[in-house]
């Protein structure tokens, strides 16, 4: 059994500035910081350091060679991320000094899957694999198509919440795991009970996991739900904590895991996330939790 992680994987440029560059000005920058990102790469850091067997399916360009390395010296499987020509995904970050930002995303190699490509790399993987999704990529109606015609176990984070994911193929999704602004996205309810419901009648076979952020999470499969509360922590920086949430909670469950268990241990793991700075660099290791 293997966890395939079809998904995005980007280079963040972040500068620091005094404010936020406005229509026609050009200002200085004091700092300048590159880091690994995109939730997909996240979720493989987060997987492979909860001890899961992943594999990441995605694309980077000569520049982003380096991610591809450090997936690997995770411990993440690295032969579906090819290197292609082009320019990898890559956010453009100005942060101010109040800590505002203002980002410019471009997808680059994370947008040129076509059909043919998922069915090449999906053609590795069969029933008893699991599958994660993000929305960073592209085909990504054909993946899922493919992922249900195959028989895989998909797991679909719906981030970036955007309004072509109300018309992808989603009734071969396993487990969905969601925030409340994808969850109202999704149901038009904003409470969560609301949304949990909403989801039910929209998906009857699937599984919701629902995060609350400092409120938890909710776990629904039609038979039973499971609450859990969040970790009280001194809170730094946010970034990365949906992504290890997922990651842990998916490395546990598919390691069998039962789902309050994988609930609490993902909690815990994204607790120790967000007392650090950064993205993966947060993510907590498995002998931490």
């Amino acid at each position: 059994m293997t966890i395939l992680n079809f998904g995005s994987v980007n280079i963040d440029y972040v500068y620091r500035v005094d404010h936020l560059v406005r229509p026609g000005e050009t200002i200085a920058s004091s700092d300048y910081q590159q880091f690994s990102g995109g939730k997909g790469f996240n979720q493989s850091i987060a997987l492979a350091r909860a001890g899961a067997a992943v594999s990441h399916a995605g694309r980077v360009g000569e520049e982003g060679v380096w991610l591809r390395a450090q997936l690997a010296a995770e411990g993440a499987g690295v032969e579906y991320l090819e290197v292609i020509d082009g320019p990898s995904g890559h956010a453009l970050i100005q942060v101010d000094a109040r800590g505002e930002n203002a980002i410019i995303l471009f997808g680059g190699a994370n947008r040129t899957f076509t059909p043919d490509d998922a069915t090449a790399i999906l053609s590795h993987f069969g029933p008893g694999d699991w599958l994660l999704l993000q929305n960073e990529i592209s085909a990504m109606p054909e993946i899922l198509r493919l992922a249900g015609a195959r028989g895989l176990r998909v797991v679909f984070n719906p981030a970036p919440m955007g309004v072509e994911v109300l018309d992808y193929p989603l009734d071969g999704v396993s487990i969905f795991v969601l925030n409340e602004v994808e969850g109202e996205a999704f149901t038009g309810a904003s409470e969560p009970e609301a949304i949990l419901a909403g989801m039910r009648r929209r998906f009857p076979a699937a599984t919701v996991v629902l995060t609350l952020g400092a409120a938890g999470a909710i776990y629904d499969d039609g038979n039973q739900r499971i609450r859990v509360p969040a970790q009280k922590v001194e809170v730094v920086d946010t970034t990365a904590a949906g992504d290890t949430f997922i990651g842990y909670f998916l490395a546990r469950l598919s390691a069998g895991d039962d789902p309050r268990s994988a609930l609490e241990i993902a909690t815990r793991a994204a607790a120790i996330c967000v007392t650090r700075p950064g993205a993966a660099p947060s993510i907590p290791h498995r002998n931490e939790i």
